[in-house]
C-alpha cells in the first residue's frame, strides 16, 4: 500500500501519531501497521471483521487497546467482551481467538518481531515491521 514501509522511520517527525488519520488509511482486516515504537514494544493499528485462529503468544504479553466497535476475546475456557474505550491484556502463553461481529478499530501493543498467528501459520500470518 503507498506510504507504508517495512522499517521504522529514520528521522523524527515531531508529530503526534492521529488513529483515525492512519486508520483512514487502512482498508483491509487483520493487517496491523506499526504507528510507533517504545523501546523494544511496537504500537500497531488494525481493523478487524470475522473470526481469527486460535493461537497463543508463547513468550509475550498482547494488550488490545478497543478505539472503535467491540472485540471478542475467546478463551478454551471461556471469553471477554471489550468496548470502545478499553483495554484487554492477554498474558503471554494463553491460548485466544479474536472475533468481531462487525468492524473493530483498535491498537495492539507488543513486542517488536511478535508474529501476529505466534506458531501457527495460516492465511492470517502477515509480515511483520510494516509502519503506516
Amino acid at each position: 500500500m503507498a506510504n507504508e514501509q517495512t522499517h521504522q522511520p529514520t528521522e523524527p517527525s515531531y508529530q503526534s501519531v492521529n488513529f483515525a488519520e492512519k486508520l483512514s488509511r487502512i482498508h483491509d482486516h487483520w493487517m496491523p501497521r506499526v504507528v510507533a515504537e517504545l523501546n523494544d514494544n511496537q504500537f500497531k493499528i488494525v481493523k478487524i471483521q470475522g473470526d481469527f485462529i486460535w493461537h497463543e503468544h508463547a513468550d509475550s504479553d498482547e494488550a488490545f487497546v478497543v478505539l472503535e466497535g467491540e472485540l471478542r476475546l475467546d478463551f478454551r475456557d471461556g471469553f471477554v467482551t471489550v468496548g470502545q474505550g478499553e483495554m484487554y491484556v492477554v498474558p503471554k502463553g494463553i491460548e485466544h481467538k479474536p472475533s468481531a461481529a462487525s468492524e473493530v478499530k483498535m491498537l495492539l501493543i507488543e513486542p517488536r518481531g511478535v508474529v501476529n498467528t505466534g506458531a501457527e501459520t495460516s492465511d492470517r500470518t502477515v509480515q511483520n515491521d510494516v509502519w503506516i
